[in-house]
């Protein structure tokens, strides 16, 4: 099995706009991810750490990257290939409710 990061964007706007038994349905897609091994969560408050040239530690808050809905969560799931993984997450809360997740292959 490969692994793969998940990152998930998506406002409370589109969240609210879509209808419920959809929000549920996905809701569920997270919950059987999760007991089927995946670890996922919302994302909180980001804060940037740079040691270039491990001359010493900084820290900023706020995020790197920029996009134009925010960073709702992240997850590590497993799944045999990428196509498998798109429909896996395919179904979770940000990608119907007008977010959007994407799929990043772990290298390991």
């Amino acid at each position: 099995m490969a692994r793969f990061v998940t990152i998930g964007y998506g406002d409370e706007a589109g969240y609210e706009r879509t209808a419920q038994q959809v929000k549920d349905r996905a809701h569920g897609v997270d919950e059987a991810m999760r007991e089927a091994g995946a670890v996922s969560g919302m994302a909180g408050k980001p804060v940037q750490v740079r040691n270039h040239g491990d001359a010493g530690t900084t820290t900023e808050e706020g995020s790197f990257m920029s996009s134009g809905l925010p960073v709702a969560g992240f997850g590590l799931i497993e799944a045999a290939d990428l196509d498998a993984a798109i429909a896996m997450v395919a179904g979770t809360p940000c990608a119907v409710a007008y977010g959007v997740v994407e799929v990043w292959p772990l290298d390991e």
